[in-house]
C-alpha cells in the first residue's frame, strides 16, 4: 500500500525531520532572487522596502512577483527529489503511487473535474453579481501569465503535493504505525501553512477550515486510490485555472487574469460549501469511477510489517 512505501529498512523517522529542513532550506534559498530584485528596485526608485505581503506582491510587476514566487518551488521541488532518492534511498515513484508508474490518466482526470467546476462555478458568480468583478482581460500580459502559470503553477502545487501527501504522509506512518494520524496530521499543518496568506488577514482564521478541510480531502483520495494522483491533478487544476480566471488585491496570488474581483471579503457559507458538500460530491465521483472499498481500514487502520519492505528504487 501507499503509505507503506516508507516502511523501508533504511528509513527512520528523525530523517524525516532532516529532510523537510533541508527541503525548507533549499526554497529559502530559491527567495532570494525575489528579495534581491525587490531590493534593486527599491533603490533604484526611491521607494521604502516593502514590509507586508500586500506591499511587496504589488511593488513589482505581478507577472514578474508570480515567478519570482513560484521559483522558490523550483529549489523545493529538486530539494525533494534529491531527498527521496540520496537521503532516503528510496524511488521516487514510491513517494507518488503503489502503481508500476505514473497514472496520468488519473491526474488528468481530477484536474479536468476539478477545472470544469472551477470555470463553470466563477461564470455563474460573474453573471449572479456582475457589480463584484471587473473583466480585466489584456492580452499581452495575459499570454506572459499564462506562459509562467503553464510552467511553473503545477511545479509548485506538487511540490505541496510530494511534501504533505507524498513524503510526510508516509513519514508520520512510519511514526505511528497506522493511517488516520498522518492523515489528520499532513492535513493540519498544511493547512497550517496558509495561516501567512493575505486572506487570512482579511477573513479571519475562520477560513482556515477550507484549508484544513482541502488538506483533509487530498488526504483521502491519496489514501483510497493508493498514490498521489488525483491530488497532484486536484491541486494543479485549483491554483492554474484559479491564476489565470480571476484575481483579486487580497489573495495570495494577483495577476493579469481575466477577470478581478472588487468584492468585500466576506466569510459565509462559500467556505464552509467546498468542505461541507463540494468535497463530498467528489469522493462519490472518485470512489464510483476508481471502485474504492474498505475506507474504514484504508483511513484509519492500524500499519503492521512482519517483514521491510524492500526498496522500489529499481521501478522508477
Amino acid at each position: 500500500m501507499f503509505i507503506e512505501n516508507g516502511f523501508l529498512p533504511q528509513n527512520k523517522f528523525w530523517k524525516y525531520i532532516v529532510g523537510s529542513l533541508l527541503i525548507i532550506l533549499a526554497s529559502t534559498i530559491g527567495q532570494i532572487p525575489l528579495l534581491i530584485a525587490v531590493t534593486l528596485k527599491s533603490f533604484s526608485s526611491g521607494k521604502p522596502y516593502p514590509t507586508t505581503d500586500s506591499e511587496l506582491m504589488s511593488f513589482l510587476p505581478s507577472n514578474m512577483t508570480l515567478f519570482l514566487i513560484l521559483l522558490s518551488f523550483v529549489f523545493a521541488f529538486g530539494a525533494i527529489i534529491l531527498v527521496v532518492r540520496y537521503f532516503h534511498k528510496q524511488s521516487f515513484l514510491s513517494v507518488t503511487t503503489t502503481r508500476k508508474r505514473v497514472d496520468w490518466g488519473r491526474i488528468f482526470f481530477s484536474f479536468s473535474v476539478w477545472t470544469v467546476f472551477t470555470v463553470g462555478s466563477t461564470l455563474l458568480m460573474y453573471y449572479s453579481s456582475p457589480e463584484d468583478y471587473v473583466y480585466n482581460f489584456k492580452p499581452v500580459p495575459f499570454l506572459i501569465l499564462a506562459v509562467i502559470a503553464i510552467l511553473m503553477i503545477p511545479i509548485q502545487t506538487s511540490t505541496e503535493e510530494y511534501v504533505f501527501r507524498g513524503y510526510l504522509m508516509q513519514g508520520f506512518a512510519l511514526l505511528a504505525k497506522n493511517r488516520w494520524f498522518p492523515l489528520v496530521m499532513t492535513s493540519v499543518i498544511f493547512g497550517g501553512m496558509h495561516v501567512f496568506n493575505p486572506e487570512v488577514s482579511k477573513m479571519g482564521y475562520i477560513i482556515l477550515i477550507y484549508y484544513i478541510g482541502t488538506g483533509f480531502f487530498l488526504g483521502i483520495i491519496t489514501l483510497m486510490d493508493e498514490g498521489m494522483e488525483l491530488a497532484l491533478g486536484f491541486h494543479a487544476a485549483n491554483n492554474l485555472v484559479g491564476a489565470l480566471l480571476i484575481t483579486s488585491d487580497w489573495t495570495a496570488f494577483q495577476t493579469n487574469s481575466i477577470f478581478k474581483d472588487n468584492s468585500t471579503p466576506s466569510v459565509g457559507f462559500e467556505i464552509l460549501t467546498p468542505v461541507l458538500i463540494v468535497f463530498p460530491v467528489l469522493l462519490f465521483i472518485f470512489s464510483k469511477k476508481y471502485h474504492w472499498s474498505d475506507w474504514r481500514e484504508k483511513l484509519t487502520g492500524n500499519i503492521t510489517i512482519t517483514k521491510p519492505i524492500q526498496n522500489t528504487e529499481s521501478n522508477e
